[in-house]
């Protein structure tokens, strides 16, 4: 029996309940030149199923022959955590010109989101021996995929305010 590369697999220890089988299509500046080809929420492959479900986001990834085992399964407070991370780095290029990238370096944290008693602390990567020049390469793929990353946050704000949020 081969992989079907049209359909996110059902019979692996991910156990898909809702999936995006047309990923590769809508996937950002990767689309349909993309091994991604499906997303999945589910139950997780960890843990024990009956005792201790839990369920997880997956992104699918096809080879051209199998599915990968470089298939990311991630919990959803992850995934969200994800979310947060996005917008909120998002926010430091969009005001990064009102300090000097030297005084950026200087502060460990540019942004504490309390979360569940403590904070997710933000801020640069303090061993990155090239964080200037990398900066400078995340700020320019910022702006490159700013109508990608808005397109998808302007839905994400909507269904938010539709759930209450």
């Amino acid at each position: 029996m081969t992989d079907d590369p049209t359909r996110v697999p059902e019979g692996l220890k991910h156990k898909p309940v809702i999936v995006v089988n047309n990923y590769s299509e809508i996937d950002g500046r990767y689309s349909d030149d993309t091994d991604a080809k499906g997303l999945s929420l589910g139950i997780a492959q960890w843990g024990d199923r009956k005792r201790y479900p839990d369920i997880s986001a997956k992104v699918w990834r096809y080879t051209g022959e199998k599915w990968s085992r470089q298939s990311e399964e991630l919990p959803l407070h992850r995934v969200l955590d994800l979310a947060i991370l996005i917008c909120r780095s998002k926010q430091f290029f969009a005001e990064r010109y009102k300090k000097s990238t030297d005084e950026h370096l200087r502060e460990k944290t540019f942004n504490a989101i309390p979360l569940q008693g403590a904070a997710m602390r933000i801020g640069l990567c303090e061993g990155n021996s090239h964080i200037k020049e990398d900066l400078e390469i995340f700020d320019t793929q910022l702006r490159r995929d700013d109508e990608l990353l808005s397109e998808r946050l302007r839905r994400l704000g909507g269904i938010l305010k539709e759930l209450g949020y």
